[in-house]
C-alpha cells in the first residue's frame, strides 16, 4: 500500500522525502491571498502522524484553540486519503467530507501528490489552503501573535534563533527523517549508513540535553516540539518497526528524562495517543508488516514517572 501520509520517494535505494508541498501562507497581510482571520480555517491534523503533532502541540502551546479549528484524521487509511473515521457518520463535523483528499481536490481538481496531514482548509471554501508543515508552525507563532495567549512561551527566541535554526537542521535530517530512512531503506548499505547518522545525531543529543533542561536552554521552543513527536514514537514504532535498535528511547538517561518533562508538559502528552501510534504505522505499512499485528507493548506508564529536571532550568 502506497501510505497517503507521506510524500516520498527512494533514490539509489534511500528513502527521501518529496518536501513540494502547497506554498500558500495564511499571513497578517494577505499577501497569498489567505488572511488571518479567527474562526475561519481548520487545522486537520492527526495523533498518528509526528509532522501533524506538531501543529496541535503548537496551536495548544499558543492558545490558539478558540482561534483556529481543529479536524482529526483516523490513524487508518488506505492509499486514497486519511480519513475522518473518529467522527460521527465518518464525516469531520464542520467540512462535511469523510476524505482529506475532497479538500485537496476543490482546491486543485487533478492533485496527484500525498494527500498529507497536517493541512489548513479554508472552511467557507472547503479548500485546502496548505500542507507545509514547517511553515504551519512557525506561521502559528509569527502571524497569529495578535491571538496568541498572553502567557504564550516565546517558541523562537530571538537571541538564539541562529542556533536554533542550525539544531533543527540536524534533527530533522538526521533524527525525525533518519527513522524514516532506516525503515524505508531498500538496501543493507542505505539502511546503516541512515542507521549511523540517527545514533550519531542522538548521541549528540544525549550530550547536549545532559546539561540544559531544553534543546535550547530553560524554556521551550519549536526544537523541541519538532524533536519530542519523534522521541515519543521511538520506542513504541521506530526501535522495532523500523530497524532503530542499537537501544531504546528508556536506556538513553539525558533524552529520556527530557522526554518525560516534555510530555508532562500541557500540549505534549495530551496529544500523544500511543493506541493511534501504533495502529498506524503497524497497519498502513503493509509492506513492512504485512500482517498487520499491532504489538501490545510498550508500557506507557514511564512517560509519567519523575524526571529530575527541574533543577537545569537554572543551569
Amino acid at each position: 500500500m502506497a501510505p497517503a501520509s507521506a510524500q516520498a520517494y527512494v533514490e539509489d535505494d534511500s528513502f527521501e522525502r518529496d518536501t513540494d508541498y502547497i506554498p500558500d501562507r495564511i499571513t497578517r497581510d494577505g499577501r497569498d491571498g489567505w488572511q488571518v482571520r479567527p474562526d475561519t480555517y481548520r487545522l486537520v491534523a492527526a495523533k498518528a502522524c509526528p509532522w501533524a503533532t506538531r501543529s496541535i502541540i503548537v496551536r495548544q502551546l499558543l492558545g490558539l484553540q478558540d482561534v483556529i479549528s481543529l479536524g482529526l484524521a483516523a490513524p487508518v487509511h488506505d492509499e486514497r486519503s486519511w480519513t475522518f473515521d473518529l467522527d460521527l457518520g465518518a464525516k469531520d463535523p464542520v467540512l462535511g467530507i469523510h476524505f482529506l483528499k475532497d479538500a485537496y481536490e476543490r482546491r486543485f481538481p487533478a492533485y496527484d501528490k500525498g494527500v498529507t496531514v497536517p493541512a489548513m482548509v479554508d472552511v467557507a471554501s472547503g479548500q485546502v489552503v496548505t500542507n507545509d508543515f514547517p511553515q504551519i508552525t512557525h506561521d502559528l507563532f509569527f502571524e497569529w501573535q495578535d491571538f496568541h495567549r498572553d502567557d504564550a512561551p516565546d517558541l523562537w527566541p530571538d537571541d538564539v534563533r541562529d542556533e536554533m535554526e542550525e539544531v533543527m537542521q540536524r534533527v530533522y535530517d538526521d533524527v525525525n527523517n533518519g527513522v524514516y530512512r532506516c525503515g524505508f531503506a531498500g538496501s543493507q548499505s542505505s539502511y546503516e549508513e541512515a542507521y549511523d547518522r540517527l545514533f550519531a545525531a542522538l548521541d549528540w543529543l544525549e550530550e547536549r540535553l545532559a546539561g540544559r533542561r531544553y534543546l535550547m536552554g530553560a524554556t521551550i521552543t519549536e526544537a523541541d516540539v519538532r524533536l519530542f513527536t519523534t522521541l515519543a514514537r521511538f520506542d513504541a514504532v521506530y526501535h522495532g518497526h523500523f530497524k532503530c535498535n542499537r537501544n531504546k528511547l528508556t536506556e538513553m538517561p539525558a533524552l529520556w528524562g527530557y522526554a518525560r518533562d516534555l510530555f508532562q508538559t500541557p500540549g505534549f502528552g495530551d496529544n500523544t495517543n500511543f493506541a493511534q501510534i501504533k495502529q498506524h504505522y503497524y497497519r498502513v505499512h503493509e509492506d513492512i508488516n504485512p500482517t498487520g499485528i499491532v504489538p501490545k507493548g510498550p508500557d506507557p506508564a514511564g512517560w509519567r514517572t519523575p524526571h529530575g529536571r527541574e533543577a537545569l532550568s537554572s543551569s
